[in-house]
């Protein structure tokens, strides 16, 4: 056997004997990444469906920055909230730097983005086409914005795996703010990176395995949830 095949091979029997290192990089990379779309979920689907509803001034101007934002590099996010952590930076008497908090608060930022512009997307198309509706029930745009989110939230839930999808492949931002400590801030991306670094492809096909298989379910669940949003506009 080949060292690319028994590579392979010790990396599917890590996964099966469920490495205690292995495990502990993945559940931090699940931890850390379901946090921040949390977080991005929470803030962004009420702003994308008050930008979608509300005319204000610049609200074009905000549109044009969120969608421009959905394609923001990691590397320049990264930065940005190290600035603001690092001990010179206005939070940094906070010590967050190189902690999981840093990496959650980098891969929100990533997020938010995504979420706010597909939002605004989806909501202001469902209240182009149900606004006389509502209006004519003697709904004021602040109470239809809860009865849009809930009717479009198939269309929604897939809007948040897009971003979940983009915030589970990031290396740039979370090694910049993380420092890709061992035991502390190491997740599947920059383990895989340092892994390979190193010429240990066990323990890197391993991960990479693991996070195919999240991408694939990812991709999975965002057909399945169109699907279903299909089946109810139909």
């Amino acid at each position: 056997m080949n060292d690319l095949g028994l590579s392979f091979q010790v990396a599917l029997d890590l996964i099966l004997n469920m490495d205690k290192d292995l495990i502990q990089i993945v559940s931090l990379s699940l931890r850390v990444t379901l946090t921040a779309v949390l977080f991005a979920t929470i803030v962004g689907i009420p702003l994308g469906a008050i930008i979608a509803i509300y005319k204000f001034p610049g609200r074009v101007v905000l549109i044009t920055l969120f969608n421009a934002l959905m394609g923001l590099p990691p590397v320049v996010v990264g930065l940005a909230v190290y600035l603001l952590l690092s001990r010179a930076g206005p939070l940094g008497e906070y010590g967050i730097l190189y902690t999981p908090t840093a990496m959650i608060i980098a891969q929100s930022v990533l997020v938010l983005p995504i979420i706010v512009a597909l939002t605004r997307q989806t909501i202001e198309e469902m209240y182009i086409e149900y606004r006389e509706q509502l209006q004519s029930l003697g709904a004021r745009k602040f109470q239809m914005i809860p009865t849009l989110i809930w009717d479009g939230r198939f269309n929604l839930v897939t809007n948040v795996l897009a971003g979940f999808g983009r915030a589970s492949a990031e290396v740039g931002a979370v090694i910049i703010v993380g420092g890709n400590i061992n035991h502390t801030t190491r997740v599947m991306t920059t383990a895989i990176a340092l892994e390979t670094s190193k010429g240990q492809l066990a323990m890197a096909l391993g991960l990479g395995i693991i996070l195919l298989t999240v991408v694939i379910l990812i991709n999975a669940l965002v057909l399945w949830f169109r699907f279903l949003a299909l089946r109810v506009q139909g």
